[in-house]
């Protein structure tokens, strides 16, 4: 029963996050981390704390290109892609805007080819 309550309040969470004028409010430092672990060279100047930084500042960037975008984006999309993306506990705003670009291509390419059945 606790488990269903807690799959219930992530759900909701989501869903209103997705209806939202502006994208959620991710947590990044666990993906940035594991990715400046995996790219640390002892020799690279500045080693893990750079590339860690690093990451950090592009999904800055990257969030910031997503709020502009947002609303252009269908609701039902932004529910199922933050729901996606916020699964497993390594959230990243690249992921997010990546599911989204390719959920909107497809509803664009189906649209073509529907119009060319009719």
């Amino acid at each position: 029963m606790r488990v269903a309550s807690i799959a219930l309040i992530a759900l909701l969470t989501s869903t209103v996050c997705a209806l939202s004028d502006d994208p959620p409010t991710l947590n990044v430092k666990p993906v940035c981390h594991g990715i400046s672990l995996q790219g640390s060279d002892p020799s690279e100047k500045g080693g893990p704390d750079l590339s860690f930084n690093n990451c950090i500042d592009s999904e800055e960037q990257v969030r910031n290109e997503l709020s502009k975008a947002w609303s252009t984006f269908a609701p039902a999309d932004r529910g199922h892609c933050v729901r996606e993306t916020t699964m497993g506990g390594l959230s990243s705003y690249a992921e997010l805007i990546t599911c989204l670009e390719m959920a909107r291509d497809v509803r664009k390419l189906r649209s073509e080819l529907t119009k060319g059945i009719d």
